[in-house]
């Protein structure tokens, strides 16, 4: 019986404090100067025009001329030169058929 005294004993000195306590509530004022805690502000964004696109000029394209040999209007081009149509006949002494036609057929035609 003892123990159960010491409990209630207790019990009503832990409420006692606790009244207590409320019992001496007070206001209190205090004005306190010291030194602002940091504060960090974010700067300004800042705003800038994209640069401009960069455009670079193509290099040159060089192409060989084409050379077509073979008949242009009344000429004719071998690579070389421009021949009228009569031309071709009239030029050097390898003409040795002097405008006859093929002779080297000795009349015999083509393949014989």
């Amino acid at each position: 019986m003892k123990s159960l005294t010491s409990i209630v004993s207790l019990a009503v000195g832990v409420l006692a404090v606790g009244v207590s306590t409320s019992a001496m509530a007070r206001v209190d004022i205090g004005v306190n100067i010291g030194i602002p805690a940091p504060v960090y502000v974010a700067p300004a964004p800042v705003y800038a025009p994209p640069p401009p696109p960069v455009v670079y000029q193509p290099a040159p394209v060089y192409a060989a001329p084409v050379v077509v040999i073979g008949w242009h209007g009344d000429r004719y081009w071998d690579g070389r030169r421009w021949w009228g149509r009569d031309e071709w006949r009239h030029h050097g002494g390898w003409d040795r058929d002097h405008g006859r036609g093929y002779d080297h057929d000795h009349g015999h035609g083509w393949g014989h």
